[in-house]
């Protein structure tokens, strides 16, 4: 158990009865289509902030392990290239993405490649929100806190990361990432303040932590770092993003509040690297770094201030799961079911609401099927990266646009590649993990799709032909 304290406990109970009592105040709304999936075009910049911040940082446990591995590295890798894919967001996407007006990332590509491509695009849609990664980096934190086995806390992290969005879709997402905001920020800055006055700063962590902690490799190989600012090109085709944009009251609020939320992302790792510099000179010899923040948390913090982190930690990944879950849901209720049969927009809410649970069935499964966090953020984005990247691009740019037909081509063929490497290397490899030739996934679904822009430039199967949904 991580607290024999009742009043952390406590603090945590009251947690989850917020979002109970949040959940029955929405009990038997009926929520037009447009506030449901984008919370009525109305979200604020500090809203946005807070639901766009919180939504993107939940993969708490893993960034404490790598910290507790490779030190400042985590900065190098979790950190750097997704500013700088968030930059180039706010700059050329941002402002594009809620002038269309649209709810979803697939109703974009349905508007410039048909229907064919937004099922392809929904699919690699649905793959990348369903939150499995996260699903399992809560129960793992359950099943710490608790003592009980895995299986049972992944299905609990999973229920109770959802229950609340149900009936309030996308307004009741923002609502409560601005709650789960102030936690995440309030328990790392509860856990420094801590340690700074007990231990003090870089004069205690030096000569306490490997120097190659402090190296901006972390004694990594270069080409294991450089992969990730590759997979950071997802940002730009992020469904998270893109609600974001579709859900801000304007342009300008959908571009300021991705600038602004970069700030705020490299004020986090600031704190999580640091809590995992300490964790490393504190705890040397942790037998699983996984646990580096909540072993980090119960060596050093008081009853309350220990319970007001693991709620920071437990906010952290929830604002994740049911932000992704909802996403996934609405692939699941629009770009699949809607799309396909057609019919009235108003039915959508509710078929969202069932969507919500096969999303989070199917994230479960994926989770306990590969118990590996960092691994499954590696494999679904070096798939649904190549997929989405390129024709996404030439979407918004206006220019360059394949036709129907060399859309369906450019997407399903990085898909395809970039997927048979993946499962190449967890299935027939020798030494199991092993890629064709070294090459990394990413890379070779991202070339294919080049490639076949420039094939189908040269036999001039470009248009700037707009189709319409």
């Amino acid at each position: 158990m991580f607290s024999n304290s009742p009043l952390d406990w406590a603090l945590v109970v009251a947690y989850f009865a917020m979002l109970a009592v949040i959940w029955l105040r929405r009990f038997g709304a009926r929520p037009s289509t447009e506030d449901y999936f984008v919370a009525g075009r109305a979200v604020t910049l500090p809203a946005f902030v807070a639901t766009l911040v919180s939504t993107w940082y939940g993969g708490i446990l893993g960034v404490g392990e790598y910290s507790w591995r490779y030190g400042l590295a985590n900065w190098l890798v979790f950190g750097v290239p997704y500013y700088l894919g968030a930059l180039l967001f706010a700059l050329f996407f941002a402002k594009r993405a809620r002038d269309t007006k649209h709810y979803t990332l697939p109703d974009l590509l349905h508007a410039h490649y048909g229907r064919g491509a937004a099922l392809v695009g929904a699919g690699a849609v649905f793959l990348t929100s369903a939150p499995a990664a996260y699903v399992l980096m809560l129960g793992t934190l359950f099943a710490a806190m608790s003592g009980f086995a895995l299986v049972p806390c992944v299905l609990a992290a999973a229920a109770l990361s959802v229950f609340y969005v149900d009936r309030g879709g996308l307004r009741t997402v923002v609502f409560t990432d601005q709650i789960q905001f102030a936690l995440m920020y309030g328990g790392f800055a509860v856990l420094l303040a801590f340690l700074f006055a007990r231990h003090g700063g870089l004069e205690f962590l030096v000569p306490r932590v490997p120097h190659s902690h402090f190296v901006w490799h972390g004694g990594n190989p270069p080409a294991a770092i450089f992969v990730w600012y590759f997979i950071a090109l997802g940002t730009l085709v992020d469904p998270g993003f893109f609600q974001r944009a579709y859900a801000a009251k304007d342009a300008r609020t959908a571009r300021a509040g991705v600038l602004w939320s970069i700030a705020f992302w490299i004020l986090f790792d600031f704190m999580t690297t640091a809590s995992g510099l300490y964790a490393r000179a504190l705890l040397p010899n942790l037998k699983d770094p996984v646990f580096a923040f909540p072993e980090l948390a119960r060596l050093t913090l008081p009853p309350v201030a220990l319970g007001l982190f693991y709620l920071g930690m437990i906010a952290t990944v929830m604002s994740t799961i049911d932000s992704y879950a909802f996403i996934a849901a609405t692939t699941v209720s629009r770009d699949f079911v809607w799309r396909l049969r057609g019919g009235d927009e108003s039915a959508l809410p509710a078929l969202s609401r069932a969507g919500l649970w096969v999303a989070t069935a199917f994230a479960t499964v994926l989770a306990l099927s590969n118990q590996s966090v960092i691994g499954l953020w590696h494999d679904l984005g070096s798939i649904t990266t190549p997929t989405l990247l390129l024709p996404v691009a030439l979407a918004l740019a206006g220019r360059g646009r394949p036709g129907t037909r060399g859309a369906l081509v450019l997407m399903l063929v990085p898909s395809l590649l970039s997927s048979w490497w993946v499962v190449y290397a967890h299935a027939f490899a020798t030494p199991r993990g092993g890629y064709p030739w070294s090459i990394e996934p990413v890379y070779a679904g991202l070339g294919s799709s080049l490639l076949v822009w420039l094939s189908l430039r040269a036999f001039g199967a470009l248009e700037r032909r707009e189709i319409r949904a």
